[in-house]
């Protein structure tokens, strides 16, 4: 079988409440999720997903291609990049292209992707991500009670400018979990936006008043000796990773014991996870996946030695598209349909909405003029975007609802293993 072409599709998800970080907030929580499908003259046609603007100039590294020589493929698409360089938008590319060849791969041997790899486990523990950086207390609980209803023992909050609405927000959530585990555990992402001058300073004032399990990306992405100042004076775990591309980022953070959770995200593609998984395990670090849509790494985490726990964070999908997964014991049950199990309706796409109420350009993807350089904390949380019309600009939060899991055959109970 060869690969033959690809073709670029575009759909939205639509979370219906604010979704953001310390950057920013998107008020209607739309994301466009591109959608890559890459074709073969066998039949079989792989499906990846996120940006993939560089598409034009990867495919060659393709055309004409076996796809099961995946990693081989993976290689050979970063050789075609070496002169301009493998980072951004062109390594988000090879991403999606690598996520769509390891489904192909999975679906030529009539197997889903996780059985490929060599897990012995379908269910992968995971924690709850809301995005949640513009909800007050009351719209977070009401969130939190729909993942505590899914069995979830852990929940990530998105903070950062404000130290003390951090704390209230945490307290909040570690009540909700209670009803699943006497410890929570808490998860605070600053998302760069602390700084080094300050960071251990603000990290002790939370740490005095909450027990985290760890506090991620306090300051720029690449500052290993940073990362490594604050985990020396932290009582919690150090994180990041995740917007880290190619292994030779993250040598010098790994080098600097700067890191206690090694993490990546699911925009770079599968054989990127595996490769920084590979090399986590070698420090004798846990690799902890960040959350994309459908869980596409959910399939690598359950065959890698040193997962941890896997970031989720929404139960529903984008318009058109299914996935043959479900949401419940606190995790990702993955289910038996051949390759990532997603499936493509493109009669049922979505078009990404352009004007979303976002408060800059970019909502949380541009990073504010202050960012890591503030003494003190911003006034307040953050406000609805004043663009938006009224009543619309701050929703009520979408709860997950009950837990439908996709038809398929009957789960062994030898399969599952306990976690954790």
């Amino acid at each position: 079988m060869k690969i033959t072409g690809y073709r670029s599709l575009s759909t939205a998800h639509h979370r219906g409440r604010p979704v953001g970080d310390a950057n920013g907030f998107g008020a209607r929580g739309v994301a466009e999720v591109p959608v890559l499908l890459v074709e073969t003259d066998g039949g079989l046609t792989g499906v990846g997903l996120g940006a993939h603007v560089e598409a034009r100039r990867v495919f060659p590294a393709l055309d004409g291609q076996d796809p099961r020589a995946v990693t081989a493929l993976y290689d050979r698409m970063l050789a075609h990049l070496f002169k301009s360089g493998h980072t951004g938008s062109a390594f988000g590319t090879v991403g999606a292209f690598d996520m769509a060849l390891w489904d192909l791969k999975a679906k030529m041997a009539g197997e889903p992707l996780w059985r490929t790899l060599g897990a012995a486990d379908r269910f992968v523990p995971g924690y709850a991500s809301g995005l949640d950086a513009a909800l007050d207390e009351e719209e977070l609980v009401a969130l939190c009670s729909g993942w505590a209803a899914r069995g979830f023992t852990g929940a990530k909050l998105m903070g950062g400018p404000d130290t003390e609405r951090d704390i209230g927000r945490l307290r909040a959530v570690a009540e909700v979990l209670r009803a699943n585990t006497r410890s929570p555990a808490l998860m605070l992402d600053v998302d760069e936006s602390w700084g080094r001058h300050r960071a251990g300073r603000l990290l002790a004032r939370i740490e005095d008043r909450v027990e985290l399990a760890w506090i991620e990306q306090p300051v720029r992405r690449w500052d290993a000796p940073g990362h490594r100042a604050v985990g020396r004076t932290a009582r919690t775990a150090v994180a990041g990773g995740a917007h880290l591309t190619g292994l030779e980022q993250f040598r010098p953070l790994l080098a600097a014991d700067a890191l206690q959770v090694v993490q990546s995200a699911g925009v770079w593609g599968i054989t990127h996870f595996l490769r920084v998984a590979t090399l986590a395990h070698g420090h004798d670090l846990p690799v902890s996946p960040s959350g994309h849509h459908a869980n596409p790494l959910a399939h690598a985490a359950a065959a890698v030695p040193n997962h941890l726990v896997t970031e989720v964070q929404d139960t529903g999908t984008p318009a058109g598209l299914s996935v043959d997964q479900s949401i419940e014991d606190g995790g990702v049950v993955l289910g038996d349909t051949p390759g990532l199990g997603i499936t493509v309706d493109e009669s049922a796409l979505a078009a990404p909405e352009r004007n979303t109420g976002l408060p800059r350009p970019d909502g949380s993807r541009v990073r504010p003029r202050d960012a890591g350089l503030r003494l003190v904390p911003e006034p307040g949380p953050p406000g609805p975007d004043p663009r938006a019309p009224a009543g619309t600009a701050h929703p009520a939060p979408v709860v997950p609802g009950p837990v439908h899991r996709p038809a398929r055959g009957e789960r062994a109970e030898a399969e599952r293993e306990s976690t954790p």
